[in-house]
């Protein structure tokens, strides 16, 4: 598809469509004189309600197992959950490859780092709001996450 009459520059949306594959964002608009661009992408952060309850079940079996002690649990779950308070890329550890900053069933005391989210190349560390167990992780390593998502669940 070639550039259109009205002024859209194909490369133009290459080129924005590689900032976000480069920079992890979901979306970017531009502004020259008239011409207003939009670019967005869908990603599993937009869905990222949906898997929440399944990262707390063992096994799909288990979810199918039982069906109505799920909303129950997603509901008390996210009355806990620690949520993030930015856009981002959630980190589970410090450095690819190291140990994760928390685990499922490990204790936890207020001010802890939960977990790292990387917004516009700079690491901002979560921390634990108050002392608990940690009794779910929401999301995965290097998944993007929205403002208000669940992350962490502590009891």
């Amino acid at each position: 598809m070639a550039t259109k009459p009205n002024g859209i520059d194909q490369q133009l949306i290459r080129d924005l469509a590689g900032i976000l594959n480069d920079t992890n964002l979901t979306e970017i608009e531009v502004e020259f004189g008239d011409l207003k661009m939009r670019v967005a992408r869908q990603t599993q952060a937009v869905q990222a309600y949906a898997p929440a309850p399944m990262a707390a079940a063992p096994a799909p079996a288990a979810a199918s197992a039982a069906p109505a002690a799920a909303p129950a649990s997603t509901a008390d779950s996210l009355k806990n959950a620690v949520k993030s308070p930015m856009v981002g890329t959630a980190y589970l550890s410090p450095a690819p490859g190291a140990r994760p900053f928390v685990e499922v069933g490990q204790t936890v005391r207020e001010g802890q780092t939960l977990l790292i989210i990387e917004a516009m190349k700079t690491m901002n560390q979560i921390p634990a709001p108050r002392s608990g167990t940690v009794v779910s992780i929401m999301c995965e390593d290097a998944q993007p996450v929205e403002f208000g998502e669940p992350l962490v669940v502590i009891e």
